[in-house]
């Protein structure tokens, strides 16, 4: 869904925070629309110095709610063991790009509602503020940009951030998968028919279904001239295409998926891992394992087997030969933060959307303690959809 151009704007607590080429367009559109907005509201050209200002004011307030949003999905997926690799704001709103699915109903429940929560606390508490600082009249006027007594640029700003954020909030919870009502459907679904696979191709269903809905209701609206307009019935039309696209492509990935339903990791991975233990020396390690197997990087383990980190080959090198048997392995190793992992009895259709498989070609799985019991690599998990394929 996302174009191919993707800029960096900083990172929160390691998640990389983006926007796609189509977000400066939506930016741009926002300003030249708010500043006509505020023009109007003031008496003043819409390229006057105020207008132009609050409507830059406006842009960041929207985009800042709707980053808010996705922190939320990110922080609870994070507290749950999910990975993030990014957050993207794009055309469209924006999206936290999760390493896996959830591994439960409850989790998906959880990650899906954290994100509309925030919502409604920005919805909250810009509407306290609005008419605490004005009254319930005068911020609904301010709200719809009334030119009225009381009404300020100020309050109208905060207003439309209240307004703006309430219908986002009611719209991202139509049960239209992928869409946060979406998955809170399928969380449902799969808590009651504790079938995760049915339950994807049910909230998928439902997705095309408003998906489709969207598109004739967009049509509808440009061809009749509704209230929203042409370009609201543009708007909605393209987001009829992108959910039913979405839908269709999770309806997909669900039939691939059903192939490998009811295996664990455990069931496919190499229960017999080589591993370096972390308190040898980088001589002994580069001697007994990158010489003897040839191969780019090793898990690195403690003394109780607990898997640590990744020690790799390169890194090894760099060390001066001099000090190679004084220096440790767990000295040098990439620590790991839960990107180098999986547990060995998470379903192994979890890792159809793993990117942290695709990147590396291997994950270390390990056990409720923490311990390496093996490694699942994407030619296993790859011969087991094969597998699963001809059995069926």
């Amino acid at each position: 869904m996302l174009g191919g151009g993707s800029f960096t704007l900083f990172r929160v607590r390691g998640i990389r925070i983006g926007v796609d080429w189509s977000w400066f367009i939506v930016l741009f559109l926002l300003i030249l629309w708010m500043s006509q907005s505020y023009g109007d509201l003031l008496g003043e050209s819409g390229s006057a110095t105020e207008p132009f200002l609050l409507a830059i004011l406006t842009a960041v307030g929207f985009f800042g709610s709707i980053l808010l949003h996705e922190l939320g999905h990110a922080m609870v997926a994070l507290r749950n063991g999910i990975g993030i690799r990014s957050i993207q704001l794009w055309i469209f709103g924006g999206m936290a790009r999760m390493d896996r699915e959830a591994d439960s109903p409850g989790t998906e429940l959880k990650v899906a509602l954290a994100g509309p929560l925030v919502t409604l606390a920005i919805v909250a508490a810009t509407t306290l503020v609005g008419i605490a600082a004005s009254s319930p009249h005068v911020f609904k006027q301010a709200a719809l940009f009334e030119a009225a007594p009381g009404v300020t640029g100020p309050l109208a700003l905060v207003a439309w951030l209240a307004m703006i954020n309430a219908l986002v909030l009611v719209f991202n919870l139509l049960p239209a998968f992928p869409m946060d009502g979406g998955r809170v459907a399928r969380a449902i679904a799969w808590h009651r028919s504790g079938d995760r696979t049915a339950a994807t191709r049910f909230a998928a269903g439902l997705g095309r279904l408003f998906g489709y809905a969207f598109v004739a209701a967009g049509i509808y609206m440009v061809f009749t001239d509704s209230i929203f307009g042409t370009f609201g019935g543009v708007w909605l039309t393209l987001i009829g295409m992108v959910i039913n696209g979405s839908a269709r492509g999770a309806a997909m990935q669900t039939a691939i998926s059903s192939r490998i339903d009811g295996l664990r990791v455990a069931d496919v991975m190499d229960r017999q891992p080589v591993a370096i233990p972390s308190e040898l020396s980088i001589e002994q390690a580069l001697d007994e394992y990158f010489l003897r197997y040839r191969w780019p990087w090793f898990p690195v383990v403690d003394a109780a087997h607990r898997f640590l980190g990744l020690l790799v080959r390169d890194r090894a090198d760099e060390v001066p030969e001099i000090s190679r048997s004084s220096s440790l392995v767990a000295d040098l190793l990439e620590l790991d933060d839960g990107t180098f992992q999986v547990r060995d009895d998470a379903p192994l259709d979890t890792l159809l959307s793993n990117q942290n498989l695709r990147r590396f070609g291997a994950l270390m799985a390990v056990d409720a303690d923490g311990r390496l019991s093996g490694v699942i690599t994407v030619e296993q998990v790859g011969r087991a959809l094969r597998d699963g394929a001809n059995a069926g």
